[in-house]
């Protein structure tokens, strides 16, 4: 059975539909808040794998006995967190949108905690990105593959740069600037180093497009202009996903280490940090994965002024008939 058949063992209840309003912002945080949810990286691989057979199962009109409606949205929540939306692989559990918290909090906590020797700056810093270039693979547009060389080559780049800011600004802070915006030098470093990492280790959808679906999911032609798209909302997203934790944090930790009680539990600044960006996370992470949808649009007439190849294939393919609104999946 297709998706978007009205068939279904459970009549009304479609499990390829989205559980809340995708056109509204509120809609969309409500199903990150559900689908990030950081417990569901603990989830045994076995049942994950029992999830996604019931899934494809009752999409086959198959419902085995016993099976509720909330078994099957459960199982939807665990196959929609592990499993990629492309190729229905099983995603690398470091990588999934799940594991932002428990691994975000540790690194981003770090980054702010340790920053004060170069040492400690570049370690930081690369475990970081070695984190960050696991999530873009992992949640790429897999209809776009890409290859080892690519891998490579965008890894050390967005290392690199990420390094490169916070060197560089750590030295020029530390003769011109006081302590406090020595503590903003990671921010920087992460937001560029995002800038850098997601087009390089996403460049095969820059080259070659990313594939458009109709309203009812007919593909219809690839798109540079729609990957270009794609991958900008994706990196505001991210950068709007780690500011919270990384601008408010040093405020308050500036305040905080000055009190007699902080002074005396100094090796308790760390945990403190990166419990305090766990925080953030909780909240950021499905919200700022919520900013755009993921079923991204693009007009036809949009389509006809950015990638006007693509258009007059759009043209070809339907007899001169285009549809009005084109979606693809943008990645996360």
């Amino acid at each position: 059975m297709a998706p978007g058949n009205s068939e279904f063992p459970l009549p009304g209840f479609n499990i390829d539909e989205r559980l809340w309003d995708q056109n509204s912002l509120l809609g969309r945080f409500k199903h990150y808040l559900w689908v990030t949810d950081p417990r569901t990286v603990f989830t045994p691989t076995s049942k994950l794998y029992k999830a996604k057979q019931l899934v494809e199962n009752y999409r086959a009109g198959v419902l085995p006995p016993g099976v509720t409606k909330e078994d099957l949205i459960y199982a939807k929540k665990l196959y929609e967190s592990s499993f990629h939306p492309d190729s229905g692989e099983l995603q690398n559990v470091i990588g999934r949108m799940s594991c932002q918290v428990p691994g975000g909090m540790i690194l981003t906590g770090a980054m702010l905690q340790w920053y004060k020797t170069n040492l400690a700056v570049v370690f930081w810093q690369w475990m970081n990105q070695s984190f960050n270039a696991l999530v873009n693979y992992t949640n790429r547009n897999a209809n776009s593959e890409i290859t080892t060389t690519q891998i490579t080559v965008a890894y050390v780049s967005a290392t690199s740069s990420a390094l490169a800011v916070s060197l560089i600004l750590k030295s020029y802070l530390a003769k011109a600037a006081s302590p406090f915006l020595q503590r903003y030098v990671p921010f920087a470093a992460v937001a560029s180093a995002n800038m850098v990492n997601i087009p390089l280790m996403r460049q095969r959808e820059l080259a070659n497009g990313v594939m458009m679906f109709d309203e009812a999911g007919n593909e219809m032609v690839t798109s540079k202009a729609a990957a270009a798209k794609g991958i900008t909302q994706v990196v505001t997203s991210r950068i709007v996903m780690a500011a919270p934790g990384m601008t408010l944090l040093p405020v308050v930790m500036e305040y905080l280490e000055k009190k007699k009680w902080m002074q005396k539990i100094k090796p308790l600044h760390g945990p403190i940090q990166i419990m305090g960006v766990g925080c953030c996370l909780l909240f950021m992470t499905p919200f700022a994965c919520s900013i755009f949808n993921q079923r991204c649009a693009i007009t036809s007439t949009t389509l006809k002024s950015l990638d006007s190849k693509a258009y007059d294939s759009l043209i070809k393919k339907t007899d001169g008939k285009p549809p009005e609104v084109l979606y693809f999946n943008k990645g996360l």
